[in-house]
């Protein structure tokens, strides 16, 4: 069997290319090593740390000593810790987000507020609610066969109605 001269420079050159995106596709695996796309910080995701853990405490909405509102919350299977969220209107609020089992997506209907939620890291958006009135939380990352029930909602009242929890 021979093989022409043109097909050999053909097969050469398209096992240079491939070979070179390989490689370019593993020192991006390896040496850019993968990271969620926002605020990067670790914590220890199996269930028992996250609950007791006082950055992640899942109680809800605090205040801390300069006056800025946290949000803390923790995907569950199926479920947001804590499930339901009071917060005031025209503040900026800080969400942290962490998942214990799986990849969860926090997705804040008519607003902003989307974050995907990595067991592992812990996520951060900052956003401003105009508007009083409740809004729809819903995961927006398939989770597993109990996906379509994992919302909750988040209740915004004007800023002279909300009572600050201390941190």
């Amino acid at each position: 069997m021979k093989v022409d001269l043109y097909e050999k420079i053909w097969m050469w050159g398209v096992g240079v290319i491939l070979t070179a995106f390989f490689v370019s596709l593993a020192y991006a695996a390896v040496a850019g090593s993968m990271h969620p796309p926002s605020h990067v910080e670790l914590i220890d995701p199996t269930p028992q740390t996250l609950m007791t853990n006082p950055r992640m405490n899942p109680q809800g909405v605090s205040v801390d000593e300069s006056g800025a509102i946290h949000v803390r919350v923790i995907g569950v299977t199926f479920a947001w810790l804590p499930g339901e969220v009071t917060v005031p209107a025209n503040r900026p609020i800080t969400f942290h987000l962490t998942s214990a089992d799986v990849v969860h997506g926090y997705m804040i209907v008519r607003t902003n507020g989307n974050a995907m939620v990595i067991p592992g890291y812990v996520s951060q958006f900052t956003t401003t609610f105009v508007e009083p009135g409740e809004y729809l939380v819903a995961c927006n990352e398939y989770c597993g066969v109990g996906h379509q029930n994992m919302a909750t909602k988040l209740i915004v009242v004007p800023e002279a109605e909300w009572e600050a929890s201390p941190s």
